[in-house]
């Protein structure tokens, strides 16, 4: 029977055994905690049906789960393919979201698909294609990397143009994203002078996007408040009340009492409640599990043989750990409130479907990658028989 098991594992769950690990354990932990964290919710809104969004959590985490499996199965060089056309696509839905989106918290960052109901950030696609798009034109042009005209030009346009559709609606997004593409232009040998230009370009339309942007007045309120620190806000200091109260170990799981109290303690501060409910040694297990993602997607760029391959990996490695760091930076108190997720760990919907997606591409080149070393051991062993 486990011969039996083991055989349909190997078949059909490839890549990265490390990162399966990582993903699974996120993925259990944030059913765990999200239906903890909706109860509150639950008896405000669905006359208290807990289970209601235990159930809509569950389904979306298997959904997203599928699309990282379905993802894994296909060569990541099929990728490149498909990434112009997603760059391409993202403009008009960035610009339509801004303009005419579903609003929340005074931000239309979400379209609504029509018939099905579901809403979608745009920014969560745009994220992906800006990123694999890099990847794509960095590794065509490491022969002439230096080059303005035919190298550069394109760079800095995409990025400064996406980060500042992205920012008209969502500052936090824009910036996490401005330094992932920082990072992966870096490991892609462009020189920094013109890592120095592509600064310039993203303080503009920075700028740009804090006067004429929707969110612009809200994150100069929120900066200004963390660097004075004249005026704690309400979440954070909920947030400090339920880190504070767990202690080492935490006051067990369900047990969470400031779920009551802390706004959006199921999205952008589920990382307090968990510290609450299983303490000291849950954040720091949480934050391991991330760094260990982190270490082995650079795992991964260090052992790929095409450029490309390495720089997809780096750059959607990047955007899942930079994020998650974010949020619990924000949590813990190291920065001004961003409204940034934690990946595979808060409640969401869209946004879970393409960390899977990420998560998948990301394994789809480490089985790439290991099936090409296997297949190179195949020769040497064969081409040894032949000496012999």
């Amino acid at each position: 029977m486990m011969q039996k098991i083991k055989t349909w594992t190997d078949k059909h769950i490839q890549g990265d055994p490390v990162i399966w690990l990582v993903v699974i354990c996120l993925s259990v932990m944030g059913i765990l905690v999200v239906y903890s964290a909706t109860g509150s919710l639950a008896y405000r809104v669905a006359e208290g049906n807990t289970e209601k969004y235990l159930i809509k959590h569950s389904l979306m985490v298997f959904l997203a789960l599928g699309v990282m499996w379905a993802a894994h199965k296909v060569d990541y060089r099929y990728y490149s393919k498909l990434t112009r056309y997603a760059l391409i696509a993202s403009v008009p839905l960035l610009i339509y979201a801004w303009l005419y989106g579903a609003e929340h918290n005074e931000a239309s960052r979400w379209i609504t698909l029509p018939f099905i109901g579901i809403q979608f950030q745009p920014s969560d696609l745009a994220k992906m294609a800006l990123v694999a798009a890099l990847a794509t034109m960095l590794s065509k042009r490491q022969q002439n990397i230096t080059d303005i005209k035919e190298s550069l030009i394109p760079l800095l346009a995409w990025c400064g143009g996406i980060c500042g559709l992205i920012a008209m609606t969502n500052i936090s997004t824009a910036v996490m994203l401005f330094a992932a593409c920082m990072l992966l232009l870096f490991i892609g040998r462009v020189p920094v002078k013109y890592l120095a230009m592509l600064v310039v370009v993203g303080a503009f339309a920075g700028l740009l996007a804090l006067k004429v942007g929707q969110r612009g007045a809200t994150a100069e309120g929120r900066i200004s408040r963390f660097i004075e620190g004249t005026e704690l806000p309400y979440q954070v200091e909920q947030s400090y009340i339920a880190i504070a109260t767990g202690g080492i170990m935490g006051k067990g799981p369900g047990n969470s009492v400031q779920r009551n109290f802390l706004p959006e303690a199921y999205a952008d501060f589920v990382f307090a409640i968990i510290i609450e409910e299983y303490g000291i040694v849950g954040g720091v297990f949480v934050l391991f599990l991330y760094l260990v993602l982190l270490y082995r997607g650079m795992r991964v760029v260090a052992n790929s043989d095409r450029a490309f391959g390495g720089l997809l990996s780096a750059g959607l490695t990047f955007l899942i750990v930079i994020q998650a760091l974010v949020n619990i930076g924000v949590v813990v108190g190291l920065g001004p409130v961003t409204g940034q997720t934690l990946p595979l760990l808060s409640m969401g919907g869209t946004s879970l479907i393409f960390t899977g997606l990420s998560l998948g591409i990301i394994l789809s080149v480490s089985r790439g990658e290991t099936e090409q070393g296997s297949a190179l051991n195949g020769e040497l062993k064969n081409s040894s028989r032949v000496v012999v």
